[in-house]
């Protein structure tokens, strides 16, 4: 099985530079989608035989994710099961037979963190509700997750200390999240690549340099590493700012 996430960002401009073209010849399972940017109908995703499921942001040209699927789930929801984070179309979760497939684009913190508090809430919100999922079936997680765990994840670790994405507090609250029973799909087969990232800034050259943020996940229950065959940043793909992640699974 093959699973893709992307922040598109921006999902009617990431279609004008070799989405759809991207997603055919790739044929994954699913593909999830954050920072969409959009409500559902504004404009057609012409992809012949998935099956669309949208979680908006209340508010217009905001957030926003996406999972297009080739397979029917068992059940689907659209939040994390906690009060007060349910407005900004965040999270899908899909209920397959041996898994659930959960597509999230965390809250960032912003400059100065000036969201930092409403960052901390969320992750602890979020993880109980994965710990929860994961009491009755494998979880995976996957999007971005707007934090770079480690500093071999990002091209400048001590100049971006402190900073949104790479603050000691957000880089905590993923350390807890492994430690809550997941796995870093990534580093979990490759636990000392540098130099390989999935967002890079607009600025600066930043992607021409290669000076960029490995911020982009899929994370899966401890039980179900044995399944991972792969994972590929695809650092060769355009289209938004962040590069697809690919994750093959027996």
């Amino acid at each position: 099985m093959k699973l893709i996430t992307w922040n598109v960002n921006g999902l009617r401009a990431c279609m004008d530079k070799g989405f759809l073209d991207y997603v055919n010849q790739e044929q994954p399972d699913a593909i999830c989608l954050q920072e969409t940017k959009m409500q559902e109908g504004q404009a057609e995703v012409p992809l012949e035989g998935y099956k669309q499921y949208w979680n908006s942001a209340q508010k217009k040209g905001y957030s926003g994710t996406a999972i297009f699927t080739k397979h029917e789930p068992l059940s689907v929801s659209y939040d994390i099961d906690a009060e007060g984070h349910d407005t900004e179309g965040r999270s899908i979760t899909m209920e397959f037979e041996d898994f659930y497939l959960v597509c999230e684009y965390t809250p960032n913190s912003q400059d100065g963190l000036k969201r930092l508090d409403y960052r901390m809430e969320w992750e602890d919100a979020r993880r109980d509700y994965l710990k929860k999922l994961d009491a009755k079936k494998p979880v995976i997680l996957c999007g971005d997750l707007n934090v770079a765990h480690q500093e071999i994840d990002l091209k400048n670790p001590k100049t971006n200390r402190k900073n949104p994405g790479f603050s000691d507090e957000e880089r905590a609250k993923f350390g807890e999240l492994l430690e809550a029973g997941f796995v870093d799909s990534y580093r979990y087969l490759y636990p000392d690549v540098t130099g390989v990232y999935t967002w890079w800034s607009y600025r600066f050259n930043a992607r021409k340099n290669n000076a960029g943020w490995r911020i982009d996940y899929f994370v899966v229950s401890e039980r179900f590493k044995e399944r991972i065959k792969e994972v590929k940043l695809c650092t060769d793909i355009y289209g938004s700012d962040h590069c697809p992640v690919m994750l093959e699974i027996e």
